[in-house]
């Protein structure tokens, strides 16, 4: 019997499959064939430890200044599940994805998907039949055996490549590369946008004959305090602004952008003045986003590494805060110490939480972590919303507040703690 609702399928996906990551295309390609699911216009798959996010969202927002239409897929999801598909900039209706779900069970005949696979499969074969004119896709996990990865990319990107998800990919640099570079296809672009690529990455590209652009040789950039430059094989792009997106690493996410832009050219002509329109009018919730107000608010879905080190280190340029509160919900799975190491010199407060998942780690036990790391003020939380209201007590209105550790942190924030920061979080004078 087919589910009524959005919500009664996302409940059916989640008890399909005995493990909630199961990594395989075979399973995932077969119920594509069953649905006859292909695309005809070009498609841009991006894989990366970081920065897969702000990549898809700058491409998506220059390509629609060109006036192309464009769908973008991209997980997971900070409040509604709705978010991991938009069409033309605007997030699609759950309504509309109910037909596609009963097409993935119908066509399925039995095979087991994971609640990932399901789901995206549903939301690719309603992507599909839409009137686009680009695709931009974002794996999920690693990329050689996501879901994702059963669509064939006209465009590869590689944003960055570090440790994460190492049970899944691998214990070091070369492995975790290896499995990114696995979207890479026969004479098609490969952008690398890691200023220093595994050597497995490069080596994947030649192996099978992809059209290889890496950062620092074929494409760079430069800048300075009020603008910057980029350059490609056969294109420059002088005196542009720098992306709405905060951070210094936006910067090299962007070239990688302008490269796959460039790479496809001749299919998708972009004027520079689209470059420059969608570089300013990008937007991205939870990426270094900083909350208008006092006192100042800044949500961040950093959940590893090499995260945490570009977030201390945009956090350091933000000037002088008297002090620092932090909220910090973080999967059990992680490097904790690696992702907190970063931001203790920068950070008075704490305030762990509990998060929605069997995945997380629980509030006590990060406050453990925390005082064996040396902090001394730490509370524990059952919720991000609650472990908020506590920071936000505590502040003065000079004070920062950061939200950071995973994507259910952040979006536990934004779900049910900024109604609540309205009559706290006063509006900043001036």
């Amino acid at each position: 019997m087919a589910e009524k609702n959005l919500a009664d399928w996302l409940a059916h996906c989640e008890r399909l499959h005995a493990k909630p990551i199961d990594l395989g295309l075979e399973r995932v390609a077969r119920v594509r064939d069953a649905l006859g699911l292909r695309f005809d216009v070009p498609v841009f798959t991006v894989a990366g430890t970081n920065g897969k996010g702000s990549t898809c969202a700058m491409l998506e927002a220059i390509l629609l200044q060109a006036g192309f239409r464009v769908g973008v897929y991209t997980s997971p999801h900070l409040v509604h599940f709705e978010e991991r598909l938009r069409l033309n900039g605007e997030i699609v209706d759950g309504a509309a994805l109910l037909p596609h779900f009963e097409r993935v069970e119908a066509l399925r005949q039995g095979e087991s998907l994971t609640y990932f696979e399901f789901t995206t499969l549903a939301l690719l074969d309603h992507l599909a039949r839409q009137p686009l004119d680009a695709v931009v896709l974002e794996v999920g996990l690693g990329g050689r055996l996501d879901a994702v990865n059963v669509i064939d990319p006209d465009c590869a990107i590689i944003t960055s490549v570090d440790l994460d998800h190492q049970a899944f990919l691998g214990n070091d640099r070369e492995s975790i590369g290896r499995e990114k570079a696995g979207i890479f296809r026969t004479g098609r672009p490969a952008i690398v946008s890691d200023p220093v690529p595994p050597q497995s990455v490069l080596d994947r590209a030649r192996e099978i004959g992809a059209t290889l652009w890496c950062f620092g040789r074929d494409f760079n950039y430069q800048g300075d305090r009020q603008q910057w430059s980029w350059a490609g094989p056969t294109r420059r792009l002088n005196a542009l602004g720098y992306p709405a997106l905060r951070g210094a690493n936006q910067l090299m996410n962007a070239s990688g952008v302008l490269a796959a832009l460039e790479s496809l050219r001749d299919r998708l002509p972009v004027p520079v003045q689209a470059v420059r329109n969608g570089l300013a009018m990008v937007q991205l919730p939870g990426r270094f986003q900083i909350v208008p107000g006092q006192p100042t608010l800044v949500l961040d879905v950093a959940h590893n590494p090499h995260a945490a080190a570009a977030l201390a280190a945009n956090l350091d340029q933000m000037g002088f805060f008297p002090r620092t509160h932090a909220v910090l919900g973080a999967m059990a799975d992680k490097d904790l110490d690696g992702l907190l190491r970063p931001l203790l010199p920068l950070v008075d407060h704490w305030y762990a939480c509990d998060l929605p998942t069997p995945r997380a780690c629980s509030a006590a036990q990060l406050q453990e972590r925390l005082a064996a790391l040396g902090q001394g003020s730490v509370q524990a939380h059952a919720d991000p919303s609650s472990a908020l209201a506590a920071a936000i007590a505590a502040a003065d209105p000079t004070d920062r507040i950061l939200v950071f550790g995973s994507f259910y942190t952040v979006g536990g924030v934004l779900e049910h703690g900024l109604p609540r920061l309205a009559a706290a979080h006063m509006p900043s004078q001036g």
